[in-house]
This record gives C-alpha cells, sequence and structure tokens, in this order.
C-alpha cells in the first residue's frame, strides 16, 4: 500500500486528487494539508511513501515550499502538483529533488502513473518533461550571471536560494531585513530577476545550493 498526504491549500483540488487516487486500489490518503506547516507536520508524523505538493502554498511561492520539505526531510519523496505547464518549473523543480512534476491539466491522466514510478523508481517524467531536461543540457553554456555580484550580494543569493525568507537570511548574517531588502533588489537588477522563486531557479540550475 502506498501511503499519501496530500499539500494544496483549495479542499476542492484535494477532493479531485483523492478522487484520481482512488482508481488504484495500492494507493491511499493518510493525511490532507492546506498549508506548508500542516504539510512539514504531517510528513513528521506520518513518514508517508509520497507528498503530493502544491507548487505554491500560503506565503510560499515558486519552489519555496519544496525547498522547506527537503531541508526538513531529506528522504522525502515529492509529486509536486501545478497549474503551470511543465515549461516553467519542471525542470528546477527535479533539480531541487521532486521526483515527479505534473501539471493540474494533467492530473486525472497522470499522478497516479507519476506515484507509482517515484515510489519504485524515484523520478518521473511525462515525454514533454523529457524533451525540456534534454533541451537543458544541450543548451550552449554562457558565463554564469552570478559573476557580477560582490562577495555580500552572492551570499545572499545562495541564502534566498536555499529557500530562506528574508527575515531569516537577516537573522543568518546578523543585518536588517532592509539591507537584505537592499542587496535583494541588486541582485534582482545584475542578474534580470523578479522574485525569490526565479532565485531559488537560478541557484538550483547553477549547482549553487544542494
Amino acid at each position: 500500500m502506498i501511503r499519501i498526504v496530500i499539500a494544496d491549500d483549495h479542499e476542492l483540488i484535494r477532493q479531485g486528487i483523492k478522487k484520481i487516487l482512488r482508481a488504484s486500489l495500492q494507493m491511499r490518503v493518510v493525511g490532507e494539508a492546506s498549508d506548508l506547516g500542516c504539510a512539514l507536520e504531517l510528513v513528521g508524523l506520518y513518514a508517508p511513501d509520497v507528498l503530493v505538493l502544491d507548487l505554491n502554498l500560503p506565503g510560499h511561492d515558486g519552489l519555496e515550499g519544496l525547498m522547506a520539505i527537503r531541508r526538513s526531510h531529506p528522504d522525502q519523496k515529492v509529486v509536486l502538483l501545478s497549474m503551470y505547464a511543465e515549461a516553467q518549473y519542471a525542470v528546477a523543480a527535479l533539480g531541487a529533488g521532486a521526483g515527479a512534476y505534473v501539471s493540474k491539466a494533467l492530473a486525472a491522466e497522470e499522478l497516479v502513473r507519476a506515484i507509482s514510478h517515484v515510489v519504485a523508481d524515484g523520478v518521473y517524467m511525462n515525454a514533454t518533461v523529457t524533451a525540456l531536461v534534454a533541451q537543458e543540457s544541450l543548451a550552449p553554456t554562457a558565463p554564469p550571471l552570478h559573476q557580477s555580484l560582490t562577495a555580500r550580494e552572492s551570499e545572499i543569493l545562495r541564502l534566498i536560494g536555499a529557500g530562506l525568507q528574508v527575515k531569516q537570511v537577516a537573522g543568518a548574517l546578523d543585518i536588517s531585513v532592509s539591507s537584505v531588502n537592499t542587496y535583494r533588489n541588486r541582485i534582482f537588477r545584475k542578474m534580470g530577476l523578479n522574485s525569490n522563486a526565479s532565485v531559488i531557479r537560478y541557484a538550483l540550475k547553477n549547482g549553487l545550493v544542494s
């Protein structure tokens, strides 16, 4: 029996996921969470075989939720469920440790298969994701943008890239929140980024965080 925890802030989505999973007699939902804090508690409590995790939980955009799960429970297998098409986040999600990236538009067709593959093999990629991964590996390399940063900006880039919030970065470096925001804005401007999620994707892609 594959034991599953679902983390999504919309009850209707959670109900839909459970309906999809009922098609398999080998899967059982053992817990539901509407936010990241509850998801972390349930993973600690039940140690599920798979966590089905929404990409955007309240207060955690992009891959921040996945990074938090990986920091607290590095061995937890995660199927990332997203309203965004694969091209936007799939490669970065797999690089961050997700076992699969499933678009909500395709969940009815792919979710059960993705969970089964992740439990058995550790990873699941549909044809679209496989093509994206191949394209990414063949893309010509350019000098990394982070080489233009100062030492302090590079430090903050890595901390944000590891999923830390601004207040956490300030505490880790013993500087003010306003200083972190100033450095972050400089990073955004120099690198053409516009959110913490884009920093996380960049840091993962360029091997700046594990």
